[in-house]
């Protein structure tokens, strides 16, 4: 866990960094520079893109993860597998761009119809370029995550996209640019963001340009048919993320209204699953390694202790955003937020869910039962499609919430259920446990704390009694031994220095 712990703490940092700024972006200045209209669309572009992006990749990004291990020693370098991902990545893309242009017309024919849905039929043709640009960083940074440099990929997304997006926001708010031009500029800082990528990726000794040998074309079925497989996952999955928002531009009558508010919901709920992201980022490749030499001893002890401190740090930021609602709601500086803030605390409950059951979808996908993780993926799809099919309509916001939490919820406990009977691996143990009596007598203690009128100080001294309290059990008891150990050497220190 040495490896996982420096290069998670690192990325942890970038991510918290990161989010302070996306918070400081998406609360303080989108709510207060852009219409609920606006910050719709540019969700919704970046929800469809992502999606784009994954289809159109075709699944490369995993064969990378899965494959690469077996091509980077310096007698297999040169048998052009870089090549190869190049070729399928293009390939990929343009085969699916000229799809998405052959089926524009009834998109935007639909939408035209749809109230304050003009912003996409005006800017349809703007998700091309960043769907493009968002499938190269991905293929860049799973090069990157395969030889354990994907700490700058880490700071560009988190920090310098933001800090880009910082500068486009201030630049409407001293009205020097339109909406048009900041919808423009965003998308020429993500291909900053990718150049600068490129170049650091470009110079590792790890990764050949060569012509694809006769050996690497002999597995060319086996790399299609996983890519195949593992796009159809991945796609699904970045589907049940974002189909909530497509189903309320699609099922709702304000459209795009429904979909800046949902859409900032699920930004900040995003939260609660940063401590998975940070461990992601180095856990994945280690457990893509042990499937190599068939090490199921220490990727169930990497599953344990990543499920365990992901709920643990998970739980806690759900805490933070329940309690502190009315801070929340003070900051969206919209009243229209605060009708829907049960939305809030249901997708906040999804993702806290989802990060719990630690890294069993990804030890299914890197298995020899990639194919079952497709099956099941798709499914949820079809179940998340019916159930916003139903609910929306019913509960409009909350109905899009339920439905995503209802399909992570059920999604993990088959992932679960497979990794435990197949594997005899699973996350969960009496900490799992003592993290649940922790986090409900702290949520309470948090509630009925008494309120003070000014909306700051009441969010620090509630945050901070709370926080105390919570990481003071979690210590006592021991529940993470990672955890416990960086407060024992924090403690060790401070004690020094007295």
């Amino acid at each position: 866990m040495n490896l996982i712990r420096k290069q998670g703490f690192i990325n942890s940092l970038i991510l918290y960094a990161g989010t302070a700024l996306g918070f400081f972006n998406l609360i303080i200045l989108f709510q207060r520079f852009l219409s609920i209209e606006e910050i719709g669309f540019f969700s919704l572009m970046i929800a469809i893109s992502l999606l784009y992006a994954q289809i159109s990749s075709m699944g490369i990004g995993n064969v990378i993860l899965k494959y690469f291990p077996y091509h980077q020693n310096s007698n297999k370098q040169y048998n052009g597998f870089i090549t190869l991902i190049m070729i399928w990545s293009i390939g990929g893309f343009a085969v699916f761009t000229f799809l998405f242009f052959l089926f524009k017309y009834p998109i935007v024919d639909f939408y035209s119809r749809k109230q304050g849905a003009s912003l996409l039929v005006k800017y349809f043709y703007y998700l091309v370029p960043l769907s493009f640009l968002m499938m190269v960083y991905a293929v860049l940074e799973s090069m990157a995550l395969t030889v354990f440099r994907n700490v700058l990929s880490s700071f560009l997304l988190d920090v310098v996209l933001r800090l880009f997006t910082l500068a486009i926001v201030l630049l409407i708010a001293i009205s020097v640019i339109s909406y048009q031009n900041f919808l423009l500029i965003y998308i020429g800082a993500n291909a900053i963001v990718v150049t600068i990528l490129l170049i650091n990726i470009s110079r590792s000794k790890h990764f050949k340009i060569a012509p694809i040998s006769s050996d690497l074309l002999k597995e060319k079925r086996t790399f299609l048919s996983y890519g195949f497989f593992t796009v159809l996952s991945g796609s699904s999955f970045v589907l049940i993320q974002n189909l909530d928002m497509i189903m309320l531009s699609l099922l709702t009558k304000e459209s795009l209204r429904f979909v800046g508010i949902y859409g900032t919901f699920f930004s900040i709920a995003m939260i609660i699953s940063l401590p998975a992201k940070a461990l992601g980022r180095t856990s994945l490749q280690i457990v893509a390694q042990s499937w190599a030499v068939n090490d199921l001893q220490k990727i169930g002890k990497i599953y344990y202790k990543t499920s365990v401190v992901q709920m643990l740090i998970g739980c806690l930021l759900f805490i933070g955003l329940v309690i502190n609602k009315q801070f929340i709601v003070f900051l969206l500086h919209k009243p229209a937020y605060a009708s829907y803030y049960n939305a809030f605390i249901i997708i906040g409950l999804a993702f806290l869910v989802d990060m719990t059951g630690g890294l069993n979808n990804y030890i299914m996908n890197i298995s020899r039962y990639y194919r079952t993780t497709t099956l099941y993926i798709v499914l949820g799809v079809i179940f998340c499609l019916l159930s916003n099919w139903l609910l929306i309509p019913l509960l409009g916001m909350s109905g899009a919430a339920i439905s995503y939490f209802l399909t992570i919820f059920v999604l993990n406990f088959a992932y679960f259920l497979f990794v435990k009977l197949k594997f005899g691996l699973q996350p969960f143990g009496i900490m799992h446990l003592w993290i649940l009596l922790i986090s409900i007598g702290c949520l309470l203690i948090g509630l009925y704390l008494p309120a003070i009128k000014n909306q700051y100080l009441d969010m620090i001294y509630r945050s901070v009694i709370v926080s105390a309290i919570y990481v003071g059990l979690a210590y006592i008891l021991r529940i993470s031994e990672d955890i416990s150990s960086v407060l024992d050497t924090l403690l060790k220190r401070l004690g020094r220095s007295k």
